[in-house]
């Protein structure tokens, strides 16, 4: 019988404590051989020219739109519903973030409103879609948009490791794609990390520099940067959990697709819609629900923990809403912050789990409540 479905679990294996067990023996921290291999070996996983190791994935975004030279001023156009770190990357260069609503059935940024208020922005730089939940945003009508306004396309994959739009990985389509290694994410590097790709040789150059104090190789500090480096310890975790993220990204599938059958017929639960052009990868799996607090009651209740993916709106929170012009009105993303749930998700879950929590929801609609 299940009691307790954790909403996630992290990988920690034998061969994770004797690669960073090796790291302390060899009295090299930083910038060292496991964060060059981390490196190469990532840039290689996803068929990229650079991979550049840093803090976190919030660091990956802003050393992304410094890199790109977006500067005060400019407006970064980015979809209201995604982590805050999105846009708190652009504000911390006193750059201009620009809502754009979500598609309603994907939660991905909507094209044509990024086409409606890129043409009404004042000095457009830079668009930073957000493969939101593990699934590619649509990276086509991204990438038409970004090259009618002279938009910089830096990808928000930070939850969506080995996901794949119309075959190519996300992360890798636009000019430079961000990674998290947050421990939740579907690969970690046992605490907080990031990854930078790009094809662009200047574009990485600028990002290694900005990481390391801006320094070039010669020493010298001919940009002003900041400490993002990954530290020796974290690139030998994430090496090892790069081994396994396309496997843990299949058995992900798997269980959204026992979700996606013993749901389709509770009426009052939608489930993920998966583009015909996308690999999903299920970093979560978010249903919208009828009563979704009173759900989510009942469920902790059955023993299931859950989560809201996210509760605001990025143009909610009353931080952006004293930094910006003005307040937008998004409908579809208002709407969903009210809805969205999210639900148990991970590779070890197993069917038995699967089965408590939607019999629970069924349970909880069909009136068994106290």
């Amino acid at each position: 019988m299940v009691e307790h479905v954790p909403f996630t679990e992290i990988h920690v294996s034998d061969d994770i404590v004797d690669r960073t067990a090796s790291v302390v023996r060899s009295g090299r921290y930083v910038d060292g051989p496991e964060l060059e291999a981390f490196e190469s070996e990532f840039a290689d996983a996803f068929d990229v020219e650079h991979a550049v190791g840093v803090s976190s994935g919030t660091s990956a975004l802003s050393l992304a739109l410094r890199a790109a030279g977006v500067d005060e001023g400019d407006a970064v156009l980015m979809p209201a519903h995604t982590f805050f770190a999105t846009a708190s990357a652009a504000m911390n260069l006193d750059a201009k973030p620009v809502f754009v609503d979500v598609d309603p059935e994907t939660y991905a940024i909507d094209v044509d409103d990024l086409e409606a208020k890129a043409s009404f922005a004042a000095r457009p730089a830079a668009v930073v879609p957000v493969h939101i939940y593990g699934q590619p945003a649509d990276m086509e009508g991204v990438r038409r948009v970004a090259d009618e306004y002279g938009l910089t396309v830096i990808e928000d994959s930070c939850q969506a490791h080995a996901a794949r739009y119309d075959g190519e990985y996300a992360g890798t389509i636009g000019d430079l794609g961000c990674f998290s290694f947050y421990p939740s994410k579907n690969m970690t590097v046992g605490g907080d990390g990031g990854m930078l790709v790009t094809d662009d040789a200047e574009l990485a150059d600028a990002a290694r520099r900005l990481r390391n104090q801006g320094r070039n190789p010669a020493g010298v500090h001919v940009d002003l940067g900041l400490n993002y480096r990954l530290d020796e310890f974290k690139a030998a975790f994430g090496r090892e959990h790069l081994q396994h993220v396309e496997d843990w990204g299949r058995m992900r599938r798997e269980n959204a697709a026992l979700y996606d059958e013993r749901l389709a017929d509770v009426p009052q639960i939608t489930t993920p819609t998966v583009a015909e052009e996308c690999e999903h990868v299920y970093h979560l799996y978010v249903v919208q629900a009828d009563e979704r607090d009173a759900l989510r009651s009942f469920l902790s209740d059955r023993g299931v923990e859950t989560g809201i993916h996210y509760e605001h709106a990025l143009h909610q929170h009353p931080v952006i809403v004293e930094e910006v012009d003005s307040t937008p009105r998004l409908p579809v993303v208002e709407r969903l912050v009210d809805q969205i749930v999210s639900l148990p998700m991970h590779p070890w879950l197993d069917e038995r789990e699967v089965e408590h929590v939607c019999a629970a929801i069924e349970d909880f609609y069909g009136g068994e409540r106290p």
